[in-house]
């Protein structure tokens, strides 16, 4: 029985799958009941840990996921998530409202806060590097910081876009 609704979003290191890797996928899971966020980090990317994750999941909701989050797993771990769960991107429920731009943009007209205003997607792949080349536990706490906001504001952009 599927019955937790997810809100994912990914961190890599560049915009293309062929020449850049997934360093974070965040999905945070949400029912009636209770709630989670789950952040897999570098080697802990695998087909099998995100397929474990959603095997409970009815509907995942994105910002650009039809563009960049959805392809990029499925380039990377083979793994096509609309097969296996209902997906709903957020920008185009924007769009049909005249709210144009990327998340950030997007989040400023709504009034949705963000603690983490000087970091974006350049910076999280400084991080990543940061992180991976030195060693450095605050650049990762930092990326997995910026990937915990981006996904709890899509549920955020979803309530205020639905009216709930």
């Amino acid at each position: 029985m599927k019955k937790y609704e997810a809100y994912l979003d990914i961190e890599t290191t560049g915009l293309s799958p062929i020449y850049s890797d997934i360093t974070v996928i965040g999905i945070y899971l949400e029912n009636k009941e209770e709630s989670i966020l789950i952040q897999l980090i570098g080697k802990e990317i695998t087909s099998y840990n995100l397929l474990y994750i959603i095997e409970k999941v009815h509907t995942i909701y994105t910002y650009n996921g039809s563009r960049f989050d959805l392809p990029f797993i499925h380039s990377k771990l083979g793994i096509d998530l609309e097969k296996h769960v209902l997906h709903e991107d957020l920008m185009y429920r924007c769009w049909e409202r005249g709210l144009y731009g990327g998340l950030k943009k997007v989040e400023e007209k709504l009034g949705i806060e963000r603690k983490l205003k000087e970091v974006n997607g350049r910076i999280a792949v400084i991080l990543w590097y940061r992180y991976t080349k030195h060693n450095d536990y605050n650049a990762l706490n930092l990326l997995l910081e910026y990937n915990r906001e981006d996904v709890m504001n899509l549920k955020t952009l979803r309530e205020k876009l639905y009216g709930f």
